[in-house]
């Protein structure tokens, strides 16, 4: 038998038992840093079907799977594995059962269909030369990023990968297609957190006080600027401030305000530039007001970009699994994944899985409260990466 329809056999014929270990990983979320019991089930699987790995940056999990002539060439492939804190509305058997925490990103689709490629390569491994690697990552969701502590740890080392693949699910693109891109996708990401720091008192004697509301509001409207007239338009950029704590009352000025927000970009020294205006501008105005503003910066994810070379392989692989209809173009996008680290590192690929069925009403986009995908989804999910890896190993394109 053809080793293409090998897979799409295989993935098929698994496709049921992938739908439950998606099931179970989205009843039983864990958040950042704290997927112990999604480690356990994760290397108990590989466990099962004699794939050899090891723990790494505490909850991660590496694998390898080792075709013919193992040291030939190694490619690897990439999920994460945490959840967000989020309260799951969807009524559905299964249901998140940890209250306030929801795969709503989509990362037990992610680990399940790896899952689910790992299963097929170990069937075919004496059809490829050279060795995959299985990273099932934590902490993706949160800053630093799990990818920083995994490569830190050695993920990809011994042996070191020519590229990396990674898939996430796409609300966005109907079931049965996969999206790509080449080139700079998606976005760094910082946390900014402002202090703005005066002096309370009564609302009704102003004269008396250093009102931290009004200094908080105008740094919000002038750090605009920053992005208005220091950013050139040719270059996308976001500053969005989304968490405003000022703790008066209709007749009491606060002490301080509390904001937090994001900036990204898709350029490191423009990154580097915007965050040093953001602090500089935001402690000028409240000095210049008779306050004080305290920033603190949360460095995240530098900027993902496809290698285009990659990319146009692996959207080969995808055309011949798929076929060439069902493979579409995708946008430039301002937000962010840990998935970036590795594209600094080795030629990367991220790429979009479709899960959008509007006939069954899945149409919910990733961290809302009744985000769920169309598991049809899991049929292509696991053969399509195993296939692109194969062909990535045997230079098949």
């Amino acid at each position: 038998m053809a080793l293409l329809p090998k897979i799409k056999s295989l993935s098929e014929a698994n496709h049921q038992q992938t739908i439950e270990w998606r099931r179970y990983l989205h009843a039983n979320p864990e958040l950042s840093y704290q997927e112990y019991n999604t480690s356990k089930f994760v290397a108990a699987q590989l466990k099962s079907f004699g794939i050899e790995h090891q723990e790494m940056a505490t909850t991660g999990i590496v694998g390898l799977i080792k075709g013919k002539n193992p040291d030939k060439k190694s490619v690897a492939l990439r999920a994460d594995m945490d959840a967000l804190p989020i309260q799951e509305i969807n009524e559905v058997s299964y249901k998140s059962t940890n209250p306030g925490v929801m795969h709503a990103c989509g990362h037990d689709v992610h680990t399940s269909s790896l899952l689910g490629t790992a299963k097929i390569l170990q069937e075919v491994r004496d059809q490829f030369e050279g060795t995959i690697k299985l990273i099932f990552q934590p902490g993706e969701e949160k800053n630093p990023g799990g990818a920083s502590f995994m490569i830190r740890d050695g993920a990809l080392t011994n042996p070191a990968p020519a590229s990396i693949i990674g898939q996430h699910v796409m609300p966005l693109v109907p079931v049965g297609k996969v999206g790509f891109r080449e080139g700079m996708y998606m976005a760094s990401s910082d946390e900014i957190y402002l202090k703005v720091i005066g002096k309370g008192g009564h609302g009704a004697a102003p004269e008396l006080t250093i009102d931290p509301i009004l200094i908080a509001s105008h740094i919000i409207i002038a750090l605009q600027q920053v992005i208005s007239r220091n950013a050139s338009p040719k270059q996308p950029t976001v500053l969005t401030f989304g968490r405003i704590i000022g703790d008066g009352a209709t007749n009491i000025i606060p002490n301080e305000v509390n904001i937090a927000g994001t900036f990204r970009a898709l350029n490191e020294t423009w990154r580097k530039e915007g965050l040093q205006k953001i602090k500089k501008m935001a402690e000028s105005i409240a000095d210049g007001m008779g306050g004080k503003c305290e920033v603190t910066i949360s460095h995240g994810y530098p900027y993902l970009e496809n290698n285009p070379s990659l990319t146009r392989r692996i959207r080969a692989a995808a055309e011949a699994y798929v076929g060439k209809e069902n493979v579409v173009d995708i946008d430039l996008t301002l937000g962010s994944e840990d998935f970036a680290y590795y594209s600094h590192v080795v030629p990367a690929s991220f790429y979009r899985l479709g899960t959008r069925n509007e006939t069954k009403g899945l149409i919910n986009y990733v961290h809302t409260p009744n985000f769920d995908i169309d598991e049809d989804a899991l049929k292509i999910g696991p053969g399509l990466m195993a296939w692109m890896a194969i062909c990535e190993l045997n230079d098949r394109n």
